[in-house]
């Protein structure tokens, strides 16, 4: 009786060990943001409307067709007037960028946010095991993550990853990096650096799919700090659930959509086809396929089966009905991905991307809120972008724990990433948004620049106009 005993019991209790040990592991596979510090530049470096005309003003190759199109460009985009450029912008010499002027945007980003971040989250840069620096237009040697380790004295053993050329969707690649990283090697800290260099790729140029990235893009950075240590568990802000990625690279329009390239004179630029809205969805519905199961509700899920299913009888039993709609069809999600997110983090592209995303998921304005605020007050700061939205929700004290919030982003390639994230502990600090959160919402987006340059759509002879005083 007691070798029956033995004979159940020992395998019994190994098995349980065994099935204990691989959660008690999987426990130090997680992925956990300890602290973000986004990047705020000095007033000085704030492009305000009588600026930004100036600025179009000295720009050689343009006229007064290319002015018209960058007013109502301008006008549409969303962005305000406290957004921030680059020092040798407001020097004069966007056209004649040197290399010191890369390297000094870059540092004088990292000298902040990363030393910010450090300081208040008391972590020794000794400390950090993995580095990962994205910045996509701008390379040097040495490169841009070895800078920041010699600024910071890390250890001779860090792990150092250096990404360019991966376009707006960087920063959550850079976090598919660290999480694969965080399965395989546990009581890891890493630090995450995302921005773009905007110096030295100022387009002057008149082509009109390529001036557009002038208007749009503007300096900012983030950098992060994430752990699976456990010591470290008490700390956290954020705990990753998923992350997907979907590359388009193959398709030939997806490719060419956003690329850059020289125009007919030889001026380097990036170009921006008409093909991009379509690629842009199209990357867009294919990662939402995937991440969906893995972050929505059994119950939804059903829902979606059966609904897909009606819809699918019902049009094959009734042609007629397509044919008297005109042929149209909804752009309007038939998922409903509120039942499994609390916020949504939207890659601030431009105010078409916003209201795009916006149709397609059924969100209300209360769902783009922070998006459409952090266009205005920051613009489109490629990468980095997420993390001010992030910012902006924990600034208003969105951020209650076990919520869940949802960050999708595109970029060139063309590429659509998507992530989820469990808000661990209640979160309300003010970070970059501290000095001006009381201000928003804005009661209104629209920015003064039709105001002050409506007179360019009056003009009809480009030889023969005046140009108000303050423009000269």
């Amino acid at each position: 009786m007691e070798f029956l005993f033995l004979f159940y019991i020992v395998p019994t209790l190994y098995l349980c060990f065994l099935i204990w040990k691989l959660f008690d592991k999987k426990k130090d596979q997680e992925c956990y943001i300890l602290d973000y510090q986004c990047y705020k530049p000095t007033q000085d470096r704030m492009l305000g409307t009588e600026f930004c005309g100036k600025l179009i003003k000295r720009t050689e190759n343009l006229g007064l067709d290319e002015y018209k199109f960058l007013l109502k460009a301008i006008v549409s985009s969303g962005i305000g007037e406290q957004t921030y450029a680059p020092r040798n912008i407001f020097e004069g010499r966007e056209a004649s960028a040197t290399l010191a002027d890369g390297i000094s945007e870059m540092e004088e980003f990292f000298n902040d946010s990363i030393e910010k971040l450090l300081l208040r989250s008391s972590i020794p840069p000794s400390e950090i095991d993995v580095l990962v620096v994205n910045i996509s237009m701008f390379a040097t040697l040495p490169s841009l993550s070895s800078r920041i380790i010699n600024r910071y004295k890390m250890r001779d053993d860090i792990k150092v990853y250096n990404l360019t050329a991966m376009g707006c969707s960087a920063s959550l690649i850079s976090l598919d990096i660290i999480k694969n990283i965080f399965k395989t090697q546990s009581n890891k800290l890493a630090l995450l650096v995302t921005s773009e260099s905007l110096c030295p790729n100022w387009y002057q140029g008149n082509e009109r799919s390529m001036i557009l990235t002038n208007c749009i893009f503007r300096s900012g950075g983030c950098a992060i700090l994430l752990t699976n240590k456990r010591s470290l568990k008490n700390k956290v802000m954020l705990k990753l659930k998923c992350l997907v990625r979907t590359h388009h690279g193959a398709k030939d329009d997806s490719f060419t959509c956003c690329i850059q390239k020289e125009d007919e004179k030889g001026r380097i630029g990036v170009h921006l086809s008409k093909s991009l809205p379509k690629a842009a969805t199209r990357a867009f519905v294919d990662n939402l396929r995937v991440i969906s199961p893995k972050i929505l509700p059994t119950k939804e899920l059903l829902r979606f089966l059966v609904v897909t299913l009606f819809k699918k009888f019902s049009i094959s039993s009734s042609s007629s009905s397509k044919t008297s709609s005109g042929g149209k069809t909804s752009t309007k999600s038939p998922i409903n991905l509120k039942t499994g997110v609390d916020h949504f983090c939207i890659h601030t592209g431009g105010k078409a991307v916003i209201d795009g995303i916006g149709l397609s998921l059924d969100l209300n304005e209360y769902d783009l809120e922070p998006a459409r605020m952090t266009l205005n007050r920051f613009g489109n700061t490629s990468a980095s972008s997420l993390w001010y939205v992030l910012g902006y929700m924990e600034a208003k004290k969105r951020l209650k724990k076990g919520d869940k919030i949802f960050m999708i982003s595109f970029g060139a390639g063309f590429k659509c990433n998507s992530c989820l994230w469990e808000v661990v502990k209640d979160l309300g600090d003010g970070n970059v948004w501290e000095d001006c959160i009381h201000d928003y919402p804005l009661d209104s987006l629209v920015n003064p620049f039709m105001e002050k340059y409506s007179w360019l759509n009056e003009v009809e002879d480009p030889n023969n106009y005046e140009i108000p005083d303050f423009l000269k």
